[in-house]
């Protein structure tokens, strides 16, 4: 039995789950989101949770039975709470504004990137920090990875957009040195 798979989902007060055949509808104060449920996995709810089982222990089951589960799961954190990642942009006149609904950042290109954030996600600028937030899990780490594919850290100096508290192993110049 899969250790993710087995574990039931307590579903919070305000939310509300409809499971039909081919999807799994979430919806909660900040939203609904829809997924659809995978062949060989059975979704049900009983007594305030959400129940994952799977039909038979093939290998292409077994696996479908935990990611299931955690769609489903992260559905659930996410029309409650929601989720967040932050970035840092670091390097001598890196700067990001707040254009509109879009992001327009200098990562000295000899021109302005503007980057179009997509509906149901929010980007919020501070300084140098950019936090982007959504419902969906998966959106809001997509819409983080584009960002900081625009100008990833380099290992020399440590400029570009990283995610906050990530560790950018540096190189030593061209001596060899460490300095």
């Amino acid at each position: 039995m899969s250790r993710i798979g087995k574990l039931p989902i307590l579903v919070p007060s305000g939310v509300t789950i409809t499971i039909s055949a081919e999807h799994v509808t979430v919806a909660g104060s900040k939203g609904s989101l829809s997924q659809f449920t995978m062949e060989g996995v059975t979704v049900t709810q009983e007594d305030g949770q959400v129940v994952v089982t799977r039909i038979n222990d093939e290998p292409k089951n077994r696996a479908k039975h935990g990611l299931m589960r955690a769609l489903i799961n992260n559905m659930v954190v996410g029309v409650t709470t929601g989720f967040s990642k932050k970035l840092e942009i670091t390097g001598v006149g890196y700067r990001v504004a707040a254009q509109g609904a879009d992001l327009k950042l200098n990562l000295g290109f000899s021109h302005d990137v503007i980057f179009k954030i997509p509906t149901g996600v929010t980007a919020v600028t501070e300084q140098n920090t950019i936090t982007v937030s959504g419902i969906s899990k998966q959106q809001v780490g997509q819409v983080a990875a584009e960002i900081r594919a625009l100008k990833k850290p380099e290992p020399y100096k440590g400029k570009g957009i990283k995610y906050e508290g990530e560790r950018i192993i540096r190189k030593s110049g061209k001596s060899g040195k460490d300095k």
